[in-house]
């Protein structure tokens, strides 16, 4: 079973580097058939290691160099429950998009796929590597390959998107750059459990709080959380439906999952004393993304740019997941955000048959009547975000939920109201654009800026709108139908309960010691949880009618119009933004840390 551990990474870079070289020679339709071959045995690989986690981990060396003495000199991959879920979703995102994107583009060449492929090793590299410096290296591949299939062409819109996606981002990857030569000086090491027992000793110094700062400030970049998520939905307006797939379905939630991956193994030792801060921390930003990511959503008349801040909001759900540093509650971000990027991932697919076949995606012009199928997915992909039960979103937002103990009991309320928020937003467009209510003027939503795809074709419609919706169909079923999955959340629970405990994970991965968890059962929903789904999807439903029926106008607030002007699109307020950010969140850790 261990030589199938880096071929998730192997094929799809192998398959670029064969494009990269063949393909000007090759007829278009070759890079498409390479691509949804590839990207489906990735899936299959990663849903097979999945599989193979249940017990424990599966820790591969490179070259057969293990470590001796609990030393780590070789590089590793260490498999997890998260990582090979997070994995298996990557591909199957990737081959929906690809199958999607057959014939959608007016002209590609094979430059594209190879930039496709590329991405997708860096997903899988990420998602399963052990080594600090190693997912640093992956990361940067991955951000690499979307600012270029983000800028894809030569329109001035994508280019402006990609080149603030590139340096926000670019701050990110200093921050986490930074902290890992913190760390690295400190320890001596990059291996994470190696590093995590090296720190395990003592209490965290400065040094150690500055690089736990860095190398949590870059991830939460990538993942789009508040203060540093402004580049994000300027890359979703603008780039290419299928390419946002990729973006939503799995480029956040790899950096939220990040966090869990570098914190557990290598903080939670020196940081163990200060769990009650830390929690404080991460729970706050969770709540004030999952609320300004809904709140935002719900001021949108662009449906990409609606679905980027919709990601933000779930993200910050997932966040709080972590942040409650329990094994429930981790266990349920993980469910949270692998059922959750697959639906989000199917809505843009809706959302990119509505630019092929009508030539917008604006909620107050176009008009879907015609496309009932597409409207039924979009619809029932609003109630899934609102967290109607029995999705499969639902079971990961009850663990989150469920594990809210002590002070944190009020999580519930506020989690309802954010996903009201998002999916009253999805659902008022689904409504308006399928069903024909509401009005088509709405002023406190802006003004249209029409999309690089929406230019008018000097042809019909390309493209097969089975093939379209039938993409995104697989990806709704897959993401709702997850709580068919038997014992779902009891297995996410035992991965989770694997994580937190430190020296069994060290112990397992540097000296090949299994771990001594027996497997974990993990309560039903309660019924706070189950009444706090069935308030959001009501709650979502009602907040769509209202908006529809009675008007935005009441919106129509200086507050309101001041936090939309706060997304300019001005790269230099992005980046004070989150220079800004960063001086907070460093302050609140000398604050509640030292």
């Amino acid at each position: 079973m261990d030589v199938l551990v880096p071929l998730p990474v192997a094929l799809p870079l192998l398959a670029a580097a064969v494009l990269a070289a063949v393909g000007t020679f090759l007829p278009a339709w070759f890079g498409d058939l390479v691509a949804a071959v590839v990207s489906v045995a990735v899936t299959a690989i990663g849903v097979v290691l999945l599989t193979r986690t249940g017990r424990h981990d599966l820790v591969y060396w490179f070259g057969g160099w293990r470590p001796s003495h609990g030393v780590a000199l070789g590089i590793a991959f260490d498999v997890d429950g998260a990582g090979a879920a997070l994995g298996a979703v990557a591909g199957l995102l990737m081959a929906a998009s690809v199958a999607f994107s057959w014939r959608y583009f007016d002209e590609t060449g094979p430059l594209f796929h190879v930039l496709l492929l590329v991405f997708l090793g860096a997903v899988e590299g990420f998602a399963l590597s052990g080594d600090l410096f190693n997912l640093f290296v992956f990361l940067e591949l991955m951000t690499v390959a979307a600012i270029a299939l983000t800028g894809y062409g030569d329109e001035p819109a994508p280019l402006q998107g990609a080149l603030n996606f590139g340096i926000v981002n670019g701050f990110g990857a200093f921050f986490l750059l930074f902290g890992i030569g913190l760390l690295y000086g400190r320890t001596g090491a990059l291996n994470l459990a190696q590093i995590g027992r090296s720190l395990a000793g003592g209490r965290a110094d400065g040094l150690v709080l500055v690089g736990f700062l860095l190398v949590t400030a870059g991830f939460l970049v990538k993942a789009g959380v508040v203060p540093f998520h402004f580049w994000l939905a300027d890359a979703y307006a603008v780039a290419p439906a299928p390419v946002c797939v990729l973006y939503s379905g799995v480029m956040s939630d790899l950096g939220l999952n990040a966090v869990a991956k570098v914190y557990w193994p290598v903080f939670s030792g020196p940081l163990a004393a200060h769990a009650t801060a830390l929690r404080a921390i991460l729970v706050t930003l969770g709540v004030v993304s999952a609320l300004l990511g809904g709140a935002m959503a719900f001021l949108q008349r662009d449906l990409k740019r609606m679905l980027a801040f919709v990601t933000i909001g779930q993200i910050g759900i997932g966040l709080v997941g972590i942040g409650l540093l329990t094994a429930r509650s981790l266990a349920g971000t993980t469910l949270y955000v692998v059922s959750d990027g697959l639906v989000r991932g199917s809505l843009l697919l809706v959302v990119g048959v509505l630019i092929r076949r009508i030539r917008s995606c604006d909620e107050l012009n176009a008009r879907g009547g015609g496309l009932p199928v597409s409207g039924v997915l979009f619809a029932v992909g609003g109630l899934a975000i609102a967290g109607l039960p029995p999705v499969g979103s639902f079971f990961g937002r009850a663990l989150i939920e469920d594990g809210a103990t002590g002070g944190y009991r009020w999580l519930p309320v506020v989690l309802t109201a954010a996903s009201i928020l998002s999916g009253g937003a999805l659902l008022r467009a689904a409504g308006r654009i399928y069903l024909g209510w509401g009005s088509d003027r709405e002023p406190v939503l802006g003004e249209e800026q029409a999309s690089p795809e929406q230019e008018e074709p000097a042809h019909p419609p390309r493209g097969s709108l089975v093939v379209m919706l039938a993409s995104a169909a697989a990806l709704l079923v897959v993401g709702v139908g997850m709580a068919a999955w038997p014992g779902l959340p009891g297995k996410a629970v035992t991965a989770a309960v694997r994580t937190i405990d430190r020296p069994a994970h060290a112990a397992e991965v540097l000296e090949g010691k299994p771990p001594p968890h027996e497997r974990a059962s993990a309560p039903a929903p309660s019924g706070t949880s189950i009444a706090a789904g069935l308030a959001s999807a009501a709650g979502a439903v009602g907040l769509a009618l209202l908006a529809l029926f009675g008007g935005l106008e009441a919106l129509a607030r200086r507050p309101v119009l001041r936090l939309k002007a706060l997304h300019s699109g001005i790269v230099t307020d992005y980046v004070t933004w989150l220079t800004a950010g960063i001086a907070a969140l460093g302050a609140a850790f000398v604050l509640a840390l030292r």
